[in-house]
């Protein structure tokens, strides 16, 4: 007698293999490269209603800081139909992109790819957002817990998947500086974020005097574009950043060699103390200046000394803010502090642009169903393999991959855009276990330490032969 066939769950209880937290750049390449694996089953959650990437800085002539070869697929798969140049093709621009003989695109065009390839690969839930994740070790799954949101954001519906895998990918978040939170939270002040600078555009070009603060790539092109804007003569614009400097970002070419797989790997064997400090002094690797930025803002400064004067633009480095205060309801004072000189002052200003950065999103919220079994480090930050997973309680037998939120571990490419292909590919070869998306065993020309560099397995496959262009030969 045959045993009784088990009836098939129903679709939504139905386990997968892998739900991705969060749509942006990093997991929208792991989307995209796992859309080819049709025995993976895949799901992205993500609570905003599309894709957005930085829409407040998509400033008219803004460039990504990494060569278009850097988009969600190509360094790991060139011929995958996601890339950009395929973008291009599609969209019948591909000879006009030629001709521009551009290799950094700009931001705008960045974020209308990504778009592309959002409307188009399938299993990207817009307007879900994660409520939790959990550990069922009955059914050795993850559970996720998600809202459906309404096109205004309410909530719609409850729902719930369940995984083998999790990947998160949830970003980072503008940061704000302690003393100068009071006024952002305060209605009516003009103090925002860079990362709401389009947002708020008009407005700061009509403003009296305004202050720019922070002297990466966002300040610089946000200083860029109200120096432009503003009548010569009559610029009344600080610019405030507590860098030593106005440095330019490291592009030499090794340099940009602690972008890639070689140095990721160094980077994840040293111990934590080192790791620490290596971040810390690495800030110009990813938090300088583009050069060409750079160069733009000094040529339009000395433009307006032509026909003589110098125009109404301070630039001062080393600066700290330490308190900050509005006077009447209009104005914003800011308590300031040369670290160099030691020296106190006060500048009144009309409106004010935080060009301060972004942290990474605490994981501490989504992750609390699973507190119990993470293993973390001597900082009580969450210890993260090789492979980007996060280290769990071997009773856990599934995986959560992280992207973008181990720059404690992996170092200062974590939040760069040219490692995401190849960060993809390793998490669908960590996944799959089927070497999919072989990678090269080296990438650099610097050996970063004495000790033997780490190998990587060689790829399951066979090299295939070349093909004559020419029948017969």
């Amino acid at each position: 007698m045959s045993p009784t066939p088990t009836p098939p769950r129903p679709a939504a209880e139905a386990p997968r293999d892998l739900v991705g937290i969060g749509i942006g750049p990093f997991n929208l390449s792991l989307a995209a490269l796992a859309h080819p694996l049709v025995e993976l089953d895949t799901v992205f959650y993500e609570q905003r209603p599309g894709f957005d990437w930085h829409p407040g800085l998509l400033i008219d002539g803004a460039t990504l800081q990494v060569p278009f070869l850097a988009d969600l697929v190509t360094l790991a798969d060139p011929v995958n139909p996601w890339s950009f140049l395929n973008y291009l093709k599609a969209r019948e621009r591909l000879f006009p992109f030629y001709f521009a003989e551009r290799f950094h695109i700009q931001r705008a065009e960045y974020d209308a790819y990504c778009r592309w390839v959002a409307d188009s690969i399938p299993g990207l839930r817009f307007g879900h957002q994660v409520d939790a994740v959990r550990w069922n070790p009955e059914r050795a799954l993850f559970e996720v817990d998600f809202t459906q949101l309404g096109t205004d954001g309410e909530a719609q519906s409850l729902g719930r998947s369940y995984t083998r895998n999790i990947v998160l990918g949830v970003g980072t978040a503008p940061h704000i500086p302690e003393p100068l939170k009071p006024l952002v939270e305060a209605p009516g002040v003009p103090v925002i974020h860079a990362s709401d600078y389009l947002k708020h555009r008009e407005q700061f070009l009509t403003a009296e005097h305004i202050t720019v603060i922070g002297a990466g790539q966002s300040g610089a092109e946000v200083f860029l574009d109200l120096l432009r804007n503003r009548p010569s003569g009559r610029e009344k614009i600080h610019w405030l950043a507590r860098t030593e400097a106005f440095a330019p970002m490291e592009y030499s070419k090794l340099g940009l060699e602690h972008f890639t797989p070689d140095y990721t790997r160094y980077f994840h064997a040293l111990t934590e103390p080192v790791r620490d400090r290596l971040v810390a002094a690495q800030w110009q690797l990813h938090k300088g200046i583009d050069a060409d930025t750079i160069a733009a803002i000094h040529d339009e400064l000395y433009r307006r000394t032509l026909h003589g004067g110098w125009p109404d633009a301070v630039l001062t480095p080393a600066v700290t803010v330490r308190t900050a205060g509005r006077v009447a309801t209009a104005k914003v004072e800011l308590h300031l502090e040369h670290g160099q000189q030691g020296a106190r002052s006060r500048l009144t200003t009309d409106a004010v642009v935080l060009a301060t950065g972004y942290r990474e999103r605490p994981l501490g919220q989504i992750l609390a169903g699973l507190d119990p079994y993470l293993r973390r480090d001597g900082s009580e930050r969450p210890s993260i393999d090789d492979q980007f997973r996060l280290v769990l309680d071997p009773s856990v037998a599934g995986h959560v991959y992280v992207q973008n939120a181990e720059l404690h571990t992996h170092g200062v490419g974590a939040p760069d855009l040219g490692l995401a292909a190849w960060r993809s590919a390793t998490i669908l070869n960590s996944l799959t276990g089927k070497d999919p998306y072989p990678l090269p065993g080296r990438t650099a020309f610097t050996t970063f330490g004495l000790e033997p560099r780490p190998q990587v397995p060689p790829a399951r496959r066979t090299t295939p032969a070349l093909t004559s262009l020419v029948e017969g030969r």
